[in-house]
């Protein structure tokens, strides 16, 4: 089968996971990446004496990561190392309340009863429980499986989940769901904020993804030992070991179609050729820049709103705060009003919901003694023609004042060293349209449908897709089972072909 070519454009986590899975089945796997790095969004740089994670900063489900080393016979312990820590997150409101979310389900009740009464605990108790449910019925089937195949819905689990629609909160807003459990502003707040783990709005994102805060909340929230740029970096190294091919600073100008089969790619004004081709790209930046126009469009995807992207400041803090956690959530005062500004482009930038993510609280290295390296983000819209020079100073205004109230102190005078992240930058580096994060929002009760397949379909052969843009959508997690679908597809039909191939020849040889 080694005499089968397979070329990945794209090394983010999920060109990096099919380059594997297709290497290891014995494929010539050729993976092009424009950047100096592989890893995409999962980047790293080091400034001043401060080492800042770039891109993602939670990380779930690790043992999607384990599964690849572990397939290609490799023991992931030997490369890859993670802790679970026991503080999730550490929620802090403008009206001084605050709560601490951990890796301890029965602590979390009780840390929630102590700031919000026993009937909200109870409530809590019951929404982690139906959030489980939803997660464990849907999960194997909608985020493990292709949507786009006759045979994910071709057993009769199948058919029970999809009885089960209506009541899994599919045609009401995850926000009209949290109200239906809690009372306390807050709490729902708290809820709320898992549509942004897809980049999308709590307020019209359907009430199934409450879901997604069983991965944190009921699986756990974990960091690699060395950031999280170990992720890519140790896939990386397998990657190359299980004998794929990785070529840096190389970007791919044209994939190719000669009668509806994807067979080459423009590289340096010179064409190679491919049994197949993997796009690990936005499927925007794919079908404007990379695809020949007589190529049909998925129009109904393309039609879709763009995720939100990000404004991130990385900062170098000259001061040791104990408050403070690995991760911490600085609520705006009117999360609806946030959300209507990022989706009509309106001040977003005066009141936003800070993420602070601090690695050295665990990684020592990451900050000099006695500082910390602050990596604050908050959600945007993407980039759409912004004055992002006036909003990054707006913003950085808002976020330094808030949390100079919160933390009883002057933080501007502790910056010791900055670096910021736009949608512009988003965009150059990773071809993201407008800089989104995560491909197209979760925003439609369709919208899981109308994510773009893992695989072109309508006669066409030879070409798969995988990465947040894809299905089933953005996030360390999602990209790896895309990656995963999109491999094995290929993989399928390679076979077939190769098969195919031998009955000629042998008809020939007759």
């Amino acid at each position: 089968m080694s005499n089968k070519s397979v070329a990945i454009v794209g090394a983010g986590i999920a060109g990096l996971a099919s380059s594997i899975r297709l290497a290891n089945q014995g494929f010539d796997v050729h993976l092009f990446e424009k950047n100096n790095y592989t890893g995409g969004k999962m980047t790293v740089y080091e400034q001043d004496g401060f080492r800042f994670d770039a891109g993602p900063s939670l990380f779930t489900l690790p043992e999607l990561v384990d599964e690849l080393f572990k397939l290609c016979g490799k023991n992931p312990r030997d490369y890859f190392n993670y802790s679970q820590h026991h503080t999730v997150c550490r929620y802090f409101w403008s009206n001084q309340k605050s709560v601490t979310i951990t890796s301890d389900q029965l602590e979390n009740i009780e840390n929630i009863k102590a700031v919000f009464g026993e009937k909200e605990a109870l409530s809590v108790k019951e929404y982690l429980i139906h959030s489980k449910e939803k997660y464990e019925l849907t999960a194997p089937y909608f985020l493990e499986k292709s949507l786009h195949r006759r045979s994910t819905f071709s057993n009769r689990a199948v058919l029970k989940v999809i009885r089960k629609i209506p009541s899994l909160g599919i045609f009401r807003s995850m926000n009209s769901l949290n109200r239906r459990y809690f009372e306390s502003p807050e709490l729902i707040q708290l809820f709320n904020r898992y549509a942004t783990y897809n980049g999308s709005n709590p307020y019209r994102t359907p009430g199934i993804m409450q879901m997604i805060n069983h991965l944190e909340h009921g699986i756990g929230a974990y960091l690699p030992k060395g950031g999280m740029h170990e992720i890519a970096k140790s896939l990386t190294l397998l990657a190359k070991e299980v004998g794929v091919n990785i070529h840096l600073n190389t970007p791919v100008t044209k994939v190719c179609t000669k009668d509806k089969c994807f067979h080459s790619l423009l590289i340096n004004n010179e064409y190679k050729e491919f049994d197949a081709v993997v796009l690990n790209s936005d499927v925007h930046h794919t079908y404007a820049h990379l695809i020949d126009d007589k190529v049909a469009r998925p129009n109904r995807t393309l039609a879709q709103k763009p995720s939100t992207s990000a404004l991130i400041f990385y900062w170098g803090i000259q001061k040791n705060f104990e408050q403070l956690d690995l991760h911490n959530i600085f609520f705006s005062k009117d999360y609806k009003q946030e959300f209507d500004n990022i989706e009509s482009n309106k001040e977003f930038w005066v009141d936003p919901t800070i993420y602070v993510n601090i690695s050295s609280k665990l990684e020592e290295n990451d900050a000099p003694k006695g500082c910390e390296n602050w990596f604050v983000m908050v959600n945007v819209p993407p980039n759409n023609g912004q004055n992002w020079s006036e909003i990054i100073e707006k913003t950085k205004e808002a976020i330094i004042n808030r949390l100079s109230n919160e933390l009883k102190i002057n933080l501007e005078d502790l910056i010791v060293t900055e670096r910021v992240l736009d949608p512009i930058l988003i965009e150059k580096y990773t071809s993201s349209a407008g800089g989104a994060l995560y491909g197209t929002s979760s925003d439609s009760q369709l919208s899981a449908f109308l994510r773009h397949p893992n695989k072109k379909l309508g006669g066409y052969k030879g070409l798969y897709f995988c990465g947040g843009s894809a299905h089933p959508g953005g996030g360390i997690p999602l990209c790896l089972h895309s990656a995963k679908i999109a491999a094995e597809w290929c993989i399928e039909d390679l076979v077939k072909e190769t098969k195919s191939q031998g009955v000629d020849e042998s008809l020939k040889s007759v």
